[in-house]
């Protein structure tokens, strides 16, 4: 790829990183993106993303992605495209904009899967307490489902982020962002029944890794977890549980704003603990609360 477009793609990352403050993972999905727009564009003869045209991003989108494809997935391209020229404009005055004409694929607004209470429960009671994965699966099952953490808010967490008398954890998310999260008296029980195994396996461990002292998460060798470690605990969980909806570490996140809803908490007090920046977003949780009820309802109807 021509030397152009990496320099481009390298301030470009910067500026998301430094100027925006935008996390890590979403950094990553961006320059993604755009490195397989800027090949595209490299096989069509052009040296530079200036010299891309609007016939450009519709035969780039045409062919990457077919009929069937995700508009979800070609919105996720163009949000990046757009990005990046919006940055071009105003770091070098860039006169062209191929995208100004290109219309971003509506989007249906899907309603994400939820947990029962119940089913939480079966999930929680599959961890065996008396191994130090089972103590730790244990806690972090319970802290996504208690606080609805993110999972790489998750992975982060620090035991000096939790503060057990006063019952609350410090949340560091998107941005940089800090907020305080409740913590429940199981999610609390779960830690401090984890800590003392977590104690040893650092001990025993060998090579245990930079900042393992404070992460409160640990794999088997002492180390931080990944991403990757937490989807696989709680597919496997939800496996024992005999769970058959697709459950990932985000569903327990929906759980907990669902479940906060429907018994009647305040929504901006959700958006808070949820950590959203617009009370749109959490405004879905009242439309998943709303599609329980009245499946609840038609199947008690008399007529149904």
């Amino acid at each position: 790829m021509a030397d152009k477009f990496q320099s481009y793609i390298k301030e470009f990352s910067d500026h998301l990183r430094l100027e925006r403050g935008l996390s890590k993972n979403t950094i990553s999905s961006y320059s993604s993106d755009i490195n397989i727009f800027a090949d595209w564009l490299g096989k069509q003869g052009r040296a530079s993303f200036e010299e891309a045209t609007s016939e450009d991003v519709e035969a780039f989108i045409s062919e990457k992605f077919s009929s069937s494809s995700s508009p979800r997935s070609q919105s996720r391209m163009l949000s990046a495209l757009k990005a990046l020229y919006r940055f071009l404009k105003i770091e070098y005055d860039f006169e062209g904009n191929p995208l100004e004409t290109i219309d971003t694929p509506k989007l249906t607004r899907r309603l994400p899967d939820v947990l029962s209470v119940e089913e939480v429960d079966l999930i929680l009671d599959t961890c065996n307490l008396s191994t130090y994965e089972g103590l730790r699966n244990r806690a972090i099952l319970e802290m996504l489902y208690s606080c609805g953490l993110r999972v790489s808010e998750l992975i982060n967490l620090k035991i000096s982020d939790i503060f057990f008398k006063e019952q609350f954890v410090r949340i560091v998310g998107k941005g940089n962002k800090q907020r305080l999260v409740p913590i429940g008296e199981y999610a609390v029980s779960a830690v401090k029944n984890y800590l003392p195994e977590r104690w040893n396996c650092l001990q025993r461990a060998k090579n245990p890794g930079p900042g393992s002292d404070e992460v409160l998460f640990l794999n088997r060798r002492g180390g931080k977890m990944t991403r990757v470690m937490v989807f696989t605990i709680v597919k496997k969980q939800a496996e024992l549980a005999g769970i058959k909806k697709d459950v990932h570490p985000h569903t327990f996140r929906h759980s907990f704003a669902t479940h906060l809803v429907e018994n009647g908490a305040d929504l901006r007090a959700v958006q808070d603990m949820l950590g959203h920046e617009s009370i749109l977003t959490t405004e879905i949780y009242t439309h998943v609360s709303s599609r329980q009820w009245m499946k609840n309802i038609l199947d008690h109807h008399p007529q149904r």
